[in-house]
């Protein structure tokens, strides 16, 4: 027991310095093309610090461990808007653009929408079990098309903001960090879903609870700690971007792939999953509108971070 924890917590260190890594590689080469922050937050950041979801993702499917997969796309995209949009938003509060409100919120509550409505064998085709088959995953990576052409067309709006404080990396350096990361991925990716898998098992709990808890919020760690840095530095552009981009990423390109590699049967409680997902990507969008308008606000934070904790507890008492 102690070993599987002591690698699954190398596991993540080594996907949260990986990501680390990429992104800022990554970063400093589109700041060298003049792409803009809301761009770079959308895309570069947003993928970047997704790559430990895809990699859990990506070893959980062809190892056949569904729950692990399914479980660690949702609990991520939950732990994203709740816990890390919340703590962002305690920080400083987080101006959107009107852009973000309407089309890239959203985009990613149709993403949750839709992944429901997929996934819903028995309730829409009365079929005997649910699962998002291959079929259903060419659909998602249809739909993640249709972001990235979405992503080209605003591409060339905006200026480009340079953090303050950044230095500009050079050539190499940004080379040499992104490979060094992508390295770093995929062998933390392994570590962690073996290390799940066995304390899963060790503990006698489901594969699901422990990716939507621990495996979910592991992976989630550079989106935490990108929107966090970001809100200090008042870039809310980075901050918000990086959450929506995460979280439509993790559905329609992940689960997508996930699904290709191999068909993900639905458990009994993954309907209430995937509904508080909707809920809080509702939620989201409704306090666009409340107080000052295209604001998060840090008293909106507070409320979820507190609804995060009630769905941990939920959680864990559902075993």
């Amino acid at each position: 027991m102690f070993m599987n924890g002591l690698w699954l917590v190398i596991g993540f260190l080594l996907l949260i310095k990986g990501a680390d890594f990429l992104v800022n590689g990554s970063t400093s080469l589109a700041r060298r093309m003049h792409v803009s922050d809301l761009v770079i937050g959308l895309t570069i950041v947003a993928f970047g610090t997704s790559t430990p979801e895809m990699l859990v993702n990506l070893f959980a499917s062809f190892q056949g461990n569904t729950d692990i997969a399914i479980g660690n796309i949702i609990g991520s995209n939950i732990f994203n808007i709740l816990l890390i949009l919340g703590v962002s938003s305690l920080i400083f509060p987080l101006a959107v653009t009107k852009g973000t409100v309407w089309k890239e919120i959203p985009f990613s509550l149709l993403a949750a929408v839709l992944v429901g409505a997929l996934a819903n064998d028995v309730l829409f085709d009365k079929m005997e079990h649910s699962a998002l088959s291959r079929i259903d995953g060419f659909v998602l990576i249809a739909f993640f098309i249709i972001f990235m052409y979405y992503i080209t067309s605003i591409a060339k709006e905006g200026g480009n903001q340079v953090l303050e404080g950044e230095k500009q990396k050079s050539l190499l350096l940004s080379v040499i960090m992104i490979i060094g990361g992508l390295a770093c991925l995929v062998l933390g990716g392994k570590l962690v879903v073996s290390g799940a898998v066995d304390i899963a098992s060790s503990l006698g709990v489901s594969q699901s609870l422990i990716g939507l808890t621990i495996v979910a919020a592991g992976t989630s760690m550079p989106e935490l700690a990108t929107s966090a840095v970001a809100a200090y530095r008042k870039n809310s552009d980075i901050a918000v971007g990086n959450i929506v981009g995460s979280n439509i990423f993790n559905i329609f390109f992940i689960l997508g792939i996930s699904g290709l590699i191999r068909p993900l049967p639905m458990g009994a409680g993954s309907n209430m999953d995937i509904l508080v997902l909707i809920g809080t990507s509702l939620l989201l969008f409704f306090f666009m509108f409340t107080g000052r308008k295209r604001l998060l606000d840090r008293w909106e934070g507070v409320v979820f971070i507190l609804l995060y904790i009630g769905y941990t507890v939920y959680l864990i008492r559902r075993g």
